[in-house]
Parts: structure tokens; C-alpha cells; sequence
């Protein structure tokens, strides 16, 4: 897991957020429901007891999962984001030659990406087919249906 994960300073943010509630409200939860279920009786044919301990350790890998990313997230600052070429946190315009669809997405790091906000990642076929690209340049992107071609129209922040 050593690739750079790229995010803006709100999802570096949110995502130590959600790590602190895991450690001091989550982690604590999982060891009473631990517990409870071990005051219940015999250990071999507790089913809640088998539950909570299983609960536990899915917490403590997406603990360990978190961790991991904020290892290596790297924080991207909007201001020196360079507008001549698509690169990540660019919003870019671009129309599909084939349909001339128009869609405009922001080039994302994965753990921003959410298609119904228009934020793809850098790692997605499209966002890598983009990366790089200047305005009138024509992407070509691999899909599972076949080779797509689009045509970047606009790069803003």
C-alpha cells in the first residue's frame, strides 16, 4: 500500500474524524458487546458471543484499513493546481465524440470519488485517460464496451 492517496485538506479532515469515533466510541461499544455476551454462559454455543467477536474484528480491520490510508494520504492544495492540463482537482469538460455527450467531472482521489456529484478518481479508466490532457485534446479511454474517445473542451478549478 504504498501509492500516494491524493486528497483535499476536508477529506484528510473527515477522514481523521471517523478514525478518532472508531477508536473512543466504536472500539469501546464492540468490547461491552463482547462483554455482555460472555456473562451469558457457555462460550461454545453463545451465537451472540461469536457475533460481537466477529463485529470486533471487522472494526478493528477498517481501523487498521483507515490507518493505513492516512499513512499515505497527501493533502492537495487547490491554489497551486496548474488549469493547462488536466491533473487531479481539476474540474474538466469534456464531450464524447461518439454520442457528443457533454459531461463535466472533478479528477478525484479514490476515497472522494462519487459519480452522482461528478467526481471521478485518478485512478478510474476515464480519469487516467484524462490526466495530462490539454483543451482540444482527444482522449482515448478503454471501456469494457469498447474504446471511447472524448474530447476535453474545458479545464477550471
Amino acid at each position: 500500500m504504498s501509492d500516494v492517496m491524493y486528497v483535499t485538506k476536508e477529506t484528510l479532515e473527515k477522514m481523521r474524524g471517523e478514525l478518532q469515533r472508531m477508536k473512543t466510541v466504536d472500539r469501546p461499544a464492540a468490547s461491552r458487546a463482547i462483554a455482555e455476551a460472555r456473562e451469558k454462559g457457555d462460550l461454545k454455543e453463545n451465537a451472540e458471543y461469536d457475533a460481537a467477536k466477529e463485529a470486533q474484528g471487522m472494526l478493528e480491520a477498517k481501523i487498521a484499513q483507515l490507518e493505513g490510508h492516512l499513512a499515505v494520504a497527501r493533502i492537495v492544495d487547490t491554489s497551486s493546481i496548474d488549469t493547462s492540463k488536466v491533473s487531479i482537482l481539476t474540474k474538466v469538460t469534456i464531450t464524447n465524440i461518439a454520442t457528443k455527450k457533454t459531461v463535466t467531472y472533478q479528477i478525484v482521489g479514490e476515497k472522494e470519488a462519487d459519480l452522482k456529484a461528478g467526481k471521478i478518481s485518478v485512478n478510474s479508466p476515464i480519469g487516467k485517460g484524462l490526466l495530462g490532457k490539454t483543451v482540444g485534446d482527444v482522449a482515448e479511454v478503454q471501456a469494457p464496451n469498447g474504446l471511447i474517445k472524448f474530447k476535453v473542451e474545458n479545464i477550471a478549478i
